[in-house]
């Protein structure tokens, strides 16, 4: 099947391929509640999910002496290290990349995450061969800053005009906007449907199946 719009399919991770959103929040919370600081509630902590780690906990956390958020990221990692283990990819998720690729697509993944992190994350799930490239918020800027998916596509020497971020949340979204590429929403991660709906993007999936067929369709 020809490609019609895109070379390049860059996705996030954390709520886009691997259903990892509840329990970021939970170990986000956990952390607070380690520290004795105030809790955040569910929309706050998801809705940070994506960003860097400092940045999401201070997000999370607005307003705290400074000196709090490494200890909040310690925390949180202490608790996400002893749950990260359990995660599972959406279903479908594997069968699709393998096709996007066999079609000749390049892939790569943009990501909150850290370096370590994304890397443990790909090899425990044994897809880290599908992706041409990866960026990492401890590499370069957080989201939404488009540097990742510069990047990116300079390393693949791609055209921003023929590359699609798809994610979870608005901060994927609004990268996408930033940097000059198009962008597909998914509806099984973070952020609610009508926030990433108010960015416009090209799509907007409520199952990987889904997200997997329009591509075929579409892309």
């Amino acid at each position: 099947m020809a490609k019609k719009q895109f070379d390049l399919i860059v996705f996030d991770w954390d709520g886009t391929l691997i259903d990892s959103t509840g329990t970021i929040v939970r170990c986000i919370q956990a952390a607070a509640r380690d520290l004795g600081l105030p809790v955040p509630d569910q929309r706050s902590a998801s809705y940070v999910i994506g960003l860097g780690l400092q940045e999401a906990m201070a997000a999370a956390l607005p307003g705290l002496d400074p000196g709090h958020y490494p200890r909040m990221v310690e925390r949180y990692r202490h608790h996400y290290l002893a749950k990260d283990h359990e995660l599972t990819l959406f279903e479908g998720v594997p069968e699709m990349l393998a096709d996007l690729s066999a079609r000749g697509y390049f892939l790569a993944v943009a990501t909150g995450k850290s370096r370590v992190g994304l890397n443990r994350a790909l090899h425990g799930v044994r897809l880290a061969s599908l992706f041409d490239a990866t960026r990492c918020a401890d590499e370069t800027f957080s989201k939404p800053h488009p540097a990742m998916l510069h990047e990116i596509t300079r390393e693949l020497g791609q055209d921003l005009r023929r590359t699609v971020m798809i994610g979870d949340t608005t901060h994927d979204l609004q990268m996408a906007l930033n940097a000059g590429a198009a962008g597909i929403g998914v509806h099984y991660g973070a952020h609610p449907a009508a926030e990433l709906d108010a960015l416009q993007p090209l799509f907007s999936a409520s199952s990987v199946p889904q997200l997997h067929q329009w591509l075929l369709d579409n892309a």
